[in-house]
């Protein structure tokens, strides 16, 4: 497994992009692990005919799990997220690929030493964004320097 180091990280670097190709289990999947119960995210006929939608779609969470898992393939096991804020602006239907892109926006070392890069995360089906993302993640300063071990007053993300 490749691990992203601060030294790697330079604004304008653009992720290697992720497509994966939505089925009904993911969706269903993803709202039973987020405990999401709401009908349109596995019951095809409350989806169609209650909320007028062509499908189930994915929940927020299940996205949110998707953008982490995104980001934390990037950046190898010693990435550790900081912030993350999303904004849906199109639903993710069984039958869709999702493909997921990402570019470096900036990097800092704050006073803890800790190592940052932000991120902008975008989700597409087609040419259709779905989802935007903006990501403040924790990356090693060097081969010797894990974000894990940041405690208390050591971890400001």
């Amino acid at each position: 497994m490749t691990e992203v180091l601060f030294d790697d990280v330079k604004d304008g670097v653009e992720l290697e992009p992720l497509s994966y190709d939505v089925t009904s289990t993911t969706v269903v999947l993803g709202a039973l692990a987020t405990r999401d119960w709401r009908p349109q995210h596995h019951d095809y006929h409350f989806a169609t005919e209650r909320n007028g939608v062509r499908d189930i779609f994915l929940n927020a969470p299940n996205q949110a799990a998707w953008f982490e898992r995104y980001v934390t393939d990037w950046t190898g096991p010693r990435g550790r997220l900081g912030r993350m804020r999303f904004r849906m602006r199109g639903s993710v239907f069984p039958g869709d690929t999702m493909v997921f892109t990402g570019v470096v926006t900036g990097t800092e070392v704050d006073d803890t030493g800790c190592a940052w890069a932000e991120l902008d995360v975008t989700l597409k089906v087609g040419d259709d964004v779905k989802t935007t993302c903006q990501v403040r993640v924790a990356v090693p300063a060097n081969s010797d320097d894990n974000p894990w071990s940041r405690r208390g007053d050591r971890w400001n993300p």
